[in-house]
């Protein structure tokens, strides 16, 4: 089977090398920097699974259609992305891999949404520069079809998945993707201090106001009355016992789940973007529940708050 890595970003270079190891036909397609640097050195990987220079095929763009491709550019950029992949994957499973919860919807808009299959990444990753990148804690994945019941084209993305890590198929993907949203409400924390994730919880107000990002999520969540979904390790019972207790108590808990998160130093997609001078996600992360809140006209002053920052940032 030959596959297609779009976005060799910190997502998609993780699960590109590790699916080359385990023996997969993959090529990373991203930009020109970062793929010269991987053609000439190999793409270098580092964290929970040791060291490791892997050979892999990477280039600029599709040369030839792969029978699956796993989209792994940032939300904001699926339009563009989409758009120029179109003529060459008709008929090509696409594996959606963002956070947020529009990603399926945008990727639509230029494919086929019968090729569509959408999943949830629950491994961490960072880029530290061009070719070296650090993966920072295990995740599983939880994938499923976003328009239809789950069919052959999910089984096949499983079975692939499979190789870097644990695969769930869920029957309520899009639930899912709402409650990896409230953890990802949490990544613009680092952007907005400019520090680590483990620098940033190790803050107590930087904790409580992670707590209430998060709180106030699961609130305006709840009141448009959309159905979660158990993530891997972390059944939603556990999550709405933890956001029940007081706040300074339930901001040490989270500081604490925080800080443990990975060994090295974790920043988070938004800070990633700022260094390297991208347009960042926020308005697919934080922005999402502002909007859902404003929809139904539930105050988002959290939230809200967390958006103002990053755009003055950026």
């Amino acid at each position: 089977m030959k596959i297609a890595i779009m976005g060799a970003g910190a997502i998609g270079c993780v699960l590109g090398g590790y699916l080359c190891e385990a023996g997969e036909d993959v090529v990373l397609i991203g930009r020109k920097g970062n793929i010269d640097a991987i053609n000439k050195n190999g793409l270098q990987i580092e964290g929970v699974r040791g060291r490791k220079n892997i050979r892999i095929k990477a280039d600029t763009g599709l040369s030839e259609r792969p029978d699956m491709l796993f989209l792994c550019v940032k939300t904001q950029d699926i339009p563009e992305a989409c758009k120029a992949i179109a003529p060459m994957i008709n008929g090509s499973i696409i594996v959606t891999m963002q956070n947020g919860v529009k990603a399926d919807v945008l990727a639509a808009e230029n494919l086929d949404r019968r090729d569509i299959v959408s999943s949830v990444v629950m491994f961490g990753a960072t880029y530290i520069e061009h070719g070296r990148f650090t993966h920072n804690f295990e995740g599983d994945f939880i994938i499923g079809n976003a328009f239809s019941k789950n069919d052959d084209a999910v089984d096949k993305a499983a079975s692939v998945l499979s190789k870097f890590s644990k695969t769930h198929i869920s029957d309520n993907i899009h639930g899912v993707h709402w409650t990896k949203l409230l953890l990802n409400l949490n990544n613009c924390i680092p952007a907005i201090t400019g520090r680590t994730m483990q620098e940033s919880f190790a803050d107590m107000e930087q904790a409580r106001f992670g707590f209430n990002l998060i709180k106030e999520g699961l609130t305006v969540i709840d009141k448009a009355g959309i159905r979660l979904s158990d993530l891997p390790d972390l059944p939603l019972s556990k999550l709405r016992g933890l956001l029940s207790v007081p706040i300074d108590e339930g901001a040490v808990i989270f500081s604490h789940i925080m800080q443990g998160l990975s060994k090295e130093p974790l920043y988070g997609s938004i800070l990633q973007s700022i260094k390297r001078g991208r347009a960042t996600e926020i308005d697919y992360l934080n922005g999402e529940i502002v909007e859902l809140g404003n929809r139904i006209n539930l105050p988002t002053p959290y939230n809200n708050k967390a958006v103002e920052m990053v755009h003055r940032i950026i």
